[in-house]
């Protein structure tokens, strides 16, 4: 009997892997970043005036103003056409106008450097004279920054900190030993970049006559190397003979970070001092100034991520007052402390400290003003305040763990949410706060583009992919549930059905994860990818957030704290016994499926003693986390030699023995955040073992596989190794 249940399993799957080949849409609709992206807005910078924003034209040959009461067109504010004198260019990538709205810096030739930095040739033109200025000669530029005044640009080039006077046409090095995987200025290494958000380091004070930087000494961190292959290429089929060597300063856990010091150098005598604070190995995640731009704010958080220490600093007599300290026995959550606005006499920032994330105002003597937020629900941004009213401006989880709405909170402390609706919604104001441009999507509505008065209004539609919608009406749909972990915890979860989804039906079960600390999966936003392609081709794919997860409580999210890997695998594996228990799912039909920390959930899983899943996909996995970078790991985990026995029961390396069902491993081969030497480290372990599995690679490509059709790629491998799977 048993057997023919299988039979019928098996029968019901090939009817329904028969049926999808039949839908409309393609798999690069369904997994081609380029398809599956729905259209966006221009990015908009507000004006000062509050009334006006600036955005690129449609043709991406001019800046324009509109009118945030109208939606309209009011003016030109740049053109390329309309540039005097000799010096002229024909495209630009980017700008930023400066802060008193008299010059504008531009930019083009970008040459990506990690995954958000970049360098790229900077110029400045004057608004006023319709004049372009090159920022330097001497060769691309990083982190370029206008002064307030725009008279200045301050970069990086070849780890070294430049100022360039545009009305004196001087181009001046402030620092000179910078040097390549020793020594850097301004700019952040590679694991600030990558863990912290710090894109860049140089802030002008308000009178411009000061620039700050941080140091980056990482010459004691060891070096990273990995043969970088390249992609194929039509017109290069060949490639190069001999692949070339990537070098960079990557800390793993345990291994010397680099070493940081707060700079300040005053223009006006060419002097460089060092800011009295003692940082030792801590680091510094945050560096602005004050409201007033005359004193410098510097945070410090120690290496365990435990111990945050806010300073008060004078650039001149360079003394720290310390204004704020934060302890905790878990990590610090960088999306609390990181939600920070300076004003004029006092700041507001993000803490845990409650149970859940809020936001607090101080003034700089460091004395609380109010906890302007407060309740069972977190702040998930924050927009600013209102200086003339008091009214703070929010995102939060009040409806849900799942949804993110906009709301105001007046100087009482009353909040109130701006559109009172499910699903997710973000905003940008105006300088005055008295609009924004508000985008919404759920589960089932694509991203939506208002301009809205700031009691919601709607002002005039600006995107609302009506056509993108219609593409995608027939596509699966993603639906929310709650499903009980084995504590008896009830789990935020989604499901998406197959396409034509016949509930009297038998499929086989995807379970896709995530699972990483602070993180969340489950979302009631628009999100089209392979997973979809994966329910149009018969699978019925599920999603849990377990412990560890974001966005509840601080005790659901540091459950895990110095023991990843766990709980989060008790917690997947309880949510895949649930959908497995589903009439219209066949349990003998299988399978776990997860991308970075969801590929070393992926490999967890399958060696657990629980495991019922009879195939895994693993794609870019963390196989030890003595092979992942320091600040990353360490905020979780300690460093190994403080946590030896959370390491060794982490380490998906170890229980490699205990996999039973059929492993798919993919990973890019320049991936430069999860190496391709964790994949190859556990390849190689399963073929000592024994073991047959699958394995494919990705030739030069990096962690989110962005280029080309690699993405298409990889979720058809994926649906092809199911099928084959599923069918024995």
């Amino acid at each position: 009997m048993k057997n023919k249940v299988i039979l019928f399993s098996m029968l019901a799957a090939s009817s329904c892997f028969a049926n999808a080949t039949a839908a409309l849409l393609t798999a690069a609709d369904y997994c081609s970043p380029v398809m599956t992206a729905p259209k966006g807005i221009k990015d908009m910078t507000p004006l000062n005036d509050g009334e006006t924003y600036s955005a690129i034209s449609d043709d991406g040959k001019s800046i324009e103003i509109f009118s945030y009461k109208t939606g309209e067109k009011v003016s030109t504010l740049f053109s390329l056409e309309a540039v005097k004198g000799s010096l002229k260019i024909d495209s630009f990538d980017g700008y930023e106008i400066s802060a008193n709205e008299k010059k504008i810096l531009l930019w083009n030739n970008v040459s990506k450097i990690y995954r958000h930095s970049f360098t790229a040739d900077y110029y400045v033109y004057d608004i006023l004279r319709s004049t372009l200025a090159k920022v330097s000669e001497g060769g691309a530029q990083r982190c370029a920054t206008i002064s307030h005044d725009g008279r200045m640009v301050a970069y990086v080039r070849d780890n070294n900190v430049f100022i360039s006077n545009i009305d004196y046409k001087s181009d001046k090095a402030i620092t000179t030993d910078g040097r390549l995987n020793e020594i850097i200025y301004g700019a952040p290494d590679w694991a600030y970049e990558e863990e912290f958000g710090v894109l860049n380091t140089l802030k002008w004070s308000a009178d411009d006559n000061t620039l700050a930087f941080i140091r980056f000494d990482e010459s004691k961190v060891p070096v990273y190397n990995f043969d970088e292959y390249g992609s194929y290429s039509p017109s290069d089929p060949l490639g190069k003979l001999y692949p070339a060597a990537y070098k960079y300063k990557y800390p793993l856990a345990g291994f010397p970070n680099s070493t940081v010091e707060v700079l300040a150098y005053n223009v006006d005598n060419g002097t460089t001092k060092k800011m009295d604070i003692n940082i030792g190995d801590s680091y510094v995640p945050s560096l602005d100034f004050d409201g007033s731009g005359v004193n410098l704010m510097v945070m410090v958080l120690n290496r365990d991520q435990n111990d945050l220490q806010l300073y008060k600093v004078n650039p001149g007599s360079t003394v720290a007052h310390p204004v704020l300290s934060e302890k905790s026995d878990a990590w610090l959550n960088p999306e609390a402390y990181q939600m920070v606005k300076y004003y004029g006499d006092s700041f507001v920032i993000g803490s845990e400290r409650s149970g859940y994330r809020h936001i607090y105002e101080y003034d700089y003597s460091g004395n609380m003003l109010k906890q302007v937020t407060k309740g069972e629900w977190n702040v998930t941004d924050y927009y600013g305040k209102n200086v003339k009213t008091g009214t703070h401006y929010i995102q939060s989880t009040q409806k849900g763990a799942i949804n993110r709405n906009v709301a105001s909170v007046d100087s009482k402390g009353v909040v109130s949410l701006i559109n009172d609706t499910e699903g997710t919604e973000s905003a940008s104001f105006s300088k005055n706060f008295n609009f924004f441009v508000r985008k919404y999507s759920s589960a089932v509505v694509p991203p939506q583009y208002t301009l809205c008065n700031n009691k919601g209004k709607v002002i005039k539609e600006l995107q609302m992919n009506r056509e993108y919608a219609s593409k995608y009406a027939e596509a699966p749909k993603m639906e929310f549930l709650k499903v009980p972990n084995n504590e008896g915890e009830l789990m935020d979860a989604c499901i998406i059905k197959p396409l034509n989804f016949d509930a009297s039906q038998s499929y086989p079960l995807v379970m896709y994860q995530y699972n990483g600390p602070g993180s969340q999966l489950v979302l009631n936003s628009w999100k089209l990818d392979g997973l979809y392609y994966l329910a149009s081709q018969g699978f019925v794919v599920c999603s849990v957030d377990g412990r560890g997860t974001g966005n509840r409580d601080r005790k659901w999210m540091t459950s895990v704290y110095k023991k990843l890997g766990v709980l989060e695998t008790l917690d997947q594996l309880a949510g895949a016994a649930y959908f497995s228990e589903l009439p219209y799912v066949d349990a003998s039909r299988t399978a776990c499926f997860g991308w970075s920390y969801g590929g070393y959930m992926t490999l967890m899983e399958l060696a657990s003693d629980k495991c019922a899943f009879k195939a895994g996909i693993a794609m870019a996995p963390v196989t030890d986390w003595r092979f992942y970078d320091s600040i990353y790991t360490e905020r979780y985990m300690l460093t190994p030699a403080q946590n030896e026995e959370g390491y060794n029961k982490a380490s998906a390396l170890d229980k490699s023995q205990n996999v039973d069902a059929r492993l798919l491993i993919m990973s890019g081969t320049s991936d430069d955040n999860v190496h391709f030497y964790n994949t190859l480290r556990y390849s190689s372990k399963m073929n000592d073992e024994g073991k047959i599995f699958d394995m494919m690679a990705f030739s030069g490509f990096e962690h989110s596989l962005r280029m080309g059709n690699a993405r298409e790629q990889l979720y058809k491998k994926v649906a092809d190794f199911l099928k084959i799977n599923f069918s024995k």
